[in-house]
């Protein structure tokens, strides 16, 4: 079995990219609503980093993991005073 490390940048860029298109343009990733992932889900998500993104922050939401977001979100804020 291949040794994967996860990376943290991913969580980084979660809680700090904003959602280049669609109905919720704008919106950081970690606070697009659940449904709208679970729709982009549906449709399935794009090949890019975009798509990774958005599909890392629906498997994080649909397994309970949200409070995961929030530190990141925290901890970042906290670093920037």
């Amino acid at each position: 079995m291949e040794n994967v490390q996860p990376n943290p940048q991913v969580l980084i860029d979660i809680v700090q990219t904003r959602m280049p298109y669609g109905k919720y343009k704008g919106t950081i990733i970690a606070d697009l609503p659940i449904y709208y992932l679970e729709w982009m889900s549906g449709k399935g998500f794009t090949k890019d980093k975009m798509g990774m993104l958005l599909s890392t922050a629906f498997e994080i939401k649909t397994n309970g993991l949200s409070e995961i977001l929030y530190q990141v979100k925290k901890a970042l804020a906290q670093q920037n005073r």
